[in-house]
């Protein structure tokens, strides 16, 4: 789509991202760019994205590295990689003592984020559509390639007054792998989660579901499907957690589940 700033977004947010799952406020960030010959026009664009992505998180952007290899890459391509650090008190890294009937709070992602894109390039493929083309699912985007080059939502404003607060037990950045796979990562052994919140799939997801004829169990293994993060939240403080996230801008914050002492994911109701 010869939009590359976007991407640059990205790579911060997932390293960012994870940091705060942990409980980290993120401190600084490294890029690296590996080309076969440098287009500055380019790289610049990666680099400006990335300096976004860093001020969105509140984080400093102190160095990088960029490296032409003329034999290892075709002309126009590369490889980007991101480094974060972060830093947290010993006593505050979480996930901390999560317990049966705990609440997970769902905060709404911006669009398909970082993961499951090689299924999404074989979905437009398979539907003869383009890049440039009006986008299906939404009239506001400019085209498909815009809408799916969406950056990926930077959680960090939002989240770390609730982790100055301590009101925070865990949390769950949906990645690959999806609900599935990351929610129990955040949650200790022989306990689960019952989802009976989940909000209706936003519309990109319910283009990708119909096109591949994924199930709700296989669309939440493979996509975010609209939730981004995942907070774990002791009942008392709800209350508490949805005005400061309120309080910080986040709109799409959503009764998501509870923590059950059934290991595993289940989802009630139908994505739909």
């Amino acid at each position: 789509v010869k939009k590359h700033k976007w991407v640059g977004i990205d790579l911060v947010a997932m390293c960012v991202n994870d940091l705060i799952v942990a409980g980290g406020e993120p401190l600084f960030f490294l890029d690296y760019f590996a080309t076969g010959k440098l287009e500055v026009a380019q790289a610049a664009e990666v680099v400006c994205g990335i300096a976004e992505g860093c001020k969105l998180a509140g984080c400093g952007l102190i160095g990088g590295e960029t490296a032409e290899m003329p034999s290892m890459y075709a002309p126009g391509e590369y490889d980007l990689a991101g480094f974060a650090v972060g830093a947290v008190k010993r006593g505050n890294i979480l996930p901390k003592v999560v317990a049966v009937g705990d609440i997970l709070i769902g905060l709404t992602s911006s669009g398909v984020h970082s993961n499951g894109f090689s299924l999404v390039r074989k979905l437009v493929e398979k539907e003869g559509l383009s890049y440039d083309q009006k986008c299906p699912w939404d009239s506001t985007a400019t085209s498909i390639g815009d809408s799916l080059l969406t950056p990926t939502k930077i959680y960090v404003s939002c989240c770390l007054p609730l982790l100055a607060k301590g009101l925070l037990k865990g949390m769950a950045h949906i990645t690959g792998g999806g609900l599935i796979e990351n929610l129990p990562r955040s949650l200790p052994k022989g306990l689960g989660a019952k989802i009976n919140g989940h909000p209706t799939l936003p519309n990109i997801f319910k283009w990708l579901q119909k096109s591949s004829g994924l199930s709700d169990t296989e669309m939440l293994r493979t996509f975010n499907c609209g939730i981004g993060m995942v907070l774990i939240v002791a009942p008392e403080n709800v209350s508490q957690v949805k005005e400061i996230l309120l309080s910080e801008g986040e709109e799409g914050v959503y009764d998501f589940g509870i923590v059950v002492d059934e290991e595993g994911v289940s989802v009630e109701g139908n994505l739909l």
